[in-house]
C-alpha cells in the first residue's frame, strides 16, 4: 500500500524517530507534523493534549495516512488510550526506553532525561514500579532542552551550560545508562556524551518504535516493498527555517527531495 505513514509531535522532536523510520523503511512514504506553535505539550493539561493529538491526526487522516506514529512520550502518556478508542487505524505509540535500560545496567543505577509529562504518565509509573526492587531510577526533567531545539539552538553556550547543569545530577550515582526520554533531546546527543564521558550509555526508545511500525505495517499487510522517488512533506505550525535546517543537516535530505508547508 503506497499510503503514506503519518508522524507528529509537539514541535521538532519526532525528527529523532523519523531518521530512523526513514532508514528502515525506505520504500515508505511519510509526512511529518509538527506543532511547534503549541509545544512543549508537557505543561498543558491532558484534556487540552488529547484535543491537540485529535486535531493532528485528523489533519494526517486527511492526508489519507494509512498508520499514524505519536513521536511523542508526554502525548502517549497523555491520550493514546482516548485516541485508539477513537480512530480505527492503527496508532503507534512512544515510551521511554526505560525497559532496556533496566535489563541491561550492571550497576542498577539509571538516569532519565524527561519532561514532567512523561514522569507524571501511567506507562513510566508501571515500568518504575515493575524494576524498583532491583535499578534505582534517577529523575531529571529537561524542559529547557525542548525549548532550546525548538529555537534552532542545539549548540550554543547556553545549551551547553544547561545540559552539565542537568547530567551533574546524575554525578556520584553509579549510573551507567542514561534514558532520553523526549523526542528532542537526541539533537544534543553529542553534548550529552561530552559531558558523561565513555562509561556511560545512551538510550533512546527510536529503535523499539521503529521495530514496532514495521511489525504493524506487515501485521496489517500494508508494508510498501516497491521503491519508488517520493519527496518527504513536513508540516509545521512554527518556524519553516529549523525544520529544513534539520532535513539538511540531520537527516541529510537534499532540498529537491522534500516539501516543508506551513500550517495555521
Amino acid at each position: 500500500m503506497n499510503k503514506p505513514i503519518g508522524v507528529f509531535d509537539s514541535g521538532i522532536g519526532g525528527i529523532s524517530i523519523l531518521k530512523d523510520l526513514l532508514i528502515e523503511l525506505p520504500c515508505e512514504k511519510f509526512i511529518y507534523l509538527a506543532d511547534s506553535k503549541n509545544a512543549p505539550y508537557g505543561p498543558l493539561p491532558e484534556k487540552k493534549i488529547i484535543e491537540l493529538a485529535e486535531k493532528n491526526i485528523d489533519f494526517l487522516i486527511k492526508k489519507e495516512c494509512k498508520i499514524i506514529v505519536i513521536a511523542c512520550n508526554t502525548i502517549t502518556a497523555a491520550a493514546i488510550k482516548n485516541l485508539r478508542s477513537k480512530y480505527s487505524l492503527p496508532i503507534i505509540g512512544l515510551e521511554p526506553a526505560i525497559k532496556p535500560a533496566c535489563l541491561k545496567t550492571k550497576t542498577g543505577a539509571v538516569g532519565v532525561l524527561a519532561t514532567q509529562g512523561t514522569f507524571e504518565g501511567e506507562h513510566f509509573k508501571n515500568t518504575s514500579k515493575k524494576y524498583s526492587n532491583y535499578v534505582k531510577l534517577h529523575l531529571q526533567i529537561a524542559k529547557e532542552l525542548v525549548d532550546f531545539a525548538e529555537k534552532g539552538d542545539f549548540d550554543s553556550d547556553n545549551v551547553k551550560k544547561i545540559i552539565s547543569h542537568y547530567l551533574n545530577n546524575f554525578k556520584n550515582r553509579n549510573i551507567d545508562y542514561i534514558v532520553l526520554g523526549c523526542t528532542h533531546y537526541p539533537f544534543f546527543i553529542k553534548q550529552i556524551k561530552e559531558c558523561v564521558g565513555e562509561n556511560i550509555q545512551i538510550i533512546d526508545s527510536s529503535e523499539a518504535v521503529t521495530r514496532r511500525t514495521k511489525d504493524i505495517l506487515m501485521t496489517y499487510k500494508i508494508l510498501n516493498i516497491s521503491e519508488f522517488e517520493n519527496k518527504l512533506i513536513f508540516y509545521t505550525t512554527g518556524n519553516t527555517e529549523i525544520l529544513k535546517k534539520l532535513a539538511n543537516n540531520y537527516l541529510n535530505i537534499a532540498p529537491n527531495n522534500y516539501i516543508v508547508e506551513k500550517m495555521n
